[in-house]
């Protein structure tokens, strides 16, 4: 992909053009597609994700993160704007992307719906990306569609992508259909509204369930996400931690097959050791970036 295929959005002012293209080209490596490396569960999830049976006891600590994404080749570290504070100066040649908004699993769709507000604003990510120097690419955002609180998601999601693109930041939502009115979150019709919903708000990216149903082709199924999201790029979330030549075909099969234009993927990489979890991503990156078949991505992953 060249500079002059990359489609600027009307929101990005003439001053921030330049700034817009370098993102996208920075985090997509000049491809169009992208490989994100999620790290955002230490509020999502809390702690358990990174203790107990099969995952790695590096895990545990923080800084695993950051000596994954150091050492792979990825395309944008995603991860709250503490962690970032924290750990930043002593990796500064990552690519960042802020996530604005986050809440714990402890209070159960059951109990409430789920809503999840703003805990940065943009401007206040402008000002850390000005003050540190880090290269904070983009910012992102998680709406739980459905919720009986949407509109207030939607509002924040949709004002924070103008913002970001006022100051030439990328901006990738996660949206969830979750609450008491969605019945089956996988459902890949439903999964292709919450990509249409995405380029209503003008995302650059949306990441998505992988749509499931008895009798489905999942890869044939997620055409339909393809298909809505229009211009604004499809991602796959990876899940849980699954075998990793299952994990690499279900990769291919979703850019080759469906169409996406990548993945953001967290405990597929980081419950693992660190030169395992290292080639993970240069397994996931191959795939993503360089159209590796699989064969080849599995001897990346396995060192050979």
């Amino acid at each position: 992909m060249s500079r002059k295929d990359i489609r600027i959005p009307a929101d990005v002012p003439p001053s921030k053009e330049k700034d817009y293209i370098e993102n996208f080209e920075e985090i997509t490596r000049g491809t169009g597609r992208l490989m994100l490396f999620a790290g955002d569960q230490k509020i999502e999830h809390l702690n358990s994700d990174f203790r107990g049976t099969g995952i790695a006891a590096e895990d545990a600590e923080p800084e695993h993160f950051f000596r994954i994404a150091n050492k792979a080749k990825i395309g944008v570290f995603a991860t709250q704007a503490g962690l970032i504070s924290l750990y930043g100066r002593d990796y500064p040649n990552l690519s960042y992307l802020v996530k604005l908004n986050s809440k714990t699993n402890l209070v159960k769709t059951e109990q409430m719906d789920p809503i999840s507000k703003q805990l940065i604003s943009v401007d206040q990510v402008v000002m850390f990306k000005e003050n540190s120097s880090l290269k904070i690419r983009g910012i992102g955002y998680t709406i739980y569609l459905g919720s009986e609180y949407e509109r207030e998601m939607l509002h924040e999601a949709e004002e924070s992508i103008f913002n970001a693109h006022q100051h030439g930041l990328i901006a990738i939502l996660w949206i969830y259909p979750r609450g008491k009115a969605v019945k089956d979150e996988r459902n890949p019709h439903l999964i292709a509204g919450a990509t249409g919903v995405a380029a209503c708000l003008g995302a650059d990216f949306v990441k998505v369930n992988y749509p499931e149903g008895e009798g489905i082709n999942q890869s044939e199924a997620f055409k339909e996400a393809v298909l809505a999201a229009g211009r604004c790029g499809v991602l796959c979330a990876g899940g849980k931690s699954t075998d990793p030549e299952r994990f690499l075909q279900r990769l291919h099969d979703q850019i080759h097959v469906s169409g996406v234009r990548g993945n953001a993927t967290g405990r597929n990489i980081h419950q693992k050791p660190l030169d395992e979890a290292v080639r993970m991503c240069n397994a996931i990156s191959a795939i993503t970036y360089r159209d590796t078949k699989v064969a080849e991505a599995m001897r990346i992953y396995q060192g050979e």
